[in-house]
């Protein structure tokens, strides 16, 4: 009988592919001055998709063509906590050493969608002082990670309904 492939490091190594790719795709986005633009958030899930897509059917191939449903969510979820690491480490050096004006200009923006909200003052200041807060490199690194996990398991939930393929009923007892 065949070894099993392992799940965990085919997390590893989609999940260091994911955070590279994330690391080019987050300077990409911040020299071009895109940062405050949520439909680009659309392209890092497609991004993330893709990527968890390519892990499982990699996954499946290296396991006779069988993949069950919690190994799909395992490997996915497994996989976007590591880009999340890589990514948003490489995020905090980003806004914190080599760009630390784009922190401002968030706030700068975060500032403006309020005030086109119509909200008072008072509740303006209220509001940016909790932004501030949340913008701590530890709290953003740990709702960062926090936030990867979460939707790498919503993703993975999808993707390996879809992708998943049972081995059949004692078709171990078979290959011996």
């Amino acid at each position: 009988m065949e070894e099993k492939p392992s799940t965990a490091r085919l997390a590893l190594k989609w999940g260091l592919i994911s955070g590279v790719i994330f690391m080019i795709w987050t300077t990409i986005i911040n020299v071009a001055g895109l940062f405050t633009n949520q439909s680009i958030q659309w392209v890092s899930l497609i991004i993330s998709i893709v990527i968890i897509v390519m892990a499982m059917r990699e996954y499946r191939s290296l396991n006779s063509g069988f993949m069950s449903f919690g190994e799909g969510v395992g490997l996915g979820t497994l996989l976007s906590v590591v880009s999340g690491l890589v990514s948003i480490t490489y995020n905090l050096i980003y806004t914190n050493f080599i760009d630390p004006t784009i922190r401002q200009q968030m706030l700068d923006n975060a500032r403006e969608q309020l005030e086109n909200r119509g909200m008072s003052d008072s509740d303006i200041e209220k509001a940016m002082e909790i932004t501030e807060k949340v913008q701590s490199p530890g709290l953003q690194f740990g709702i960062g990670i926090l936030f990867a996990a979460i939707f790498g398991v919503l993703i993975s939930l999808v993707v390996a309904a879809f992708l998943r393929r049972n081995r059949p009923p004692f078709s171990d007892f078979e290959n011996q």
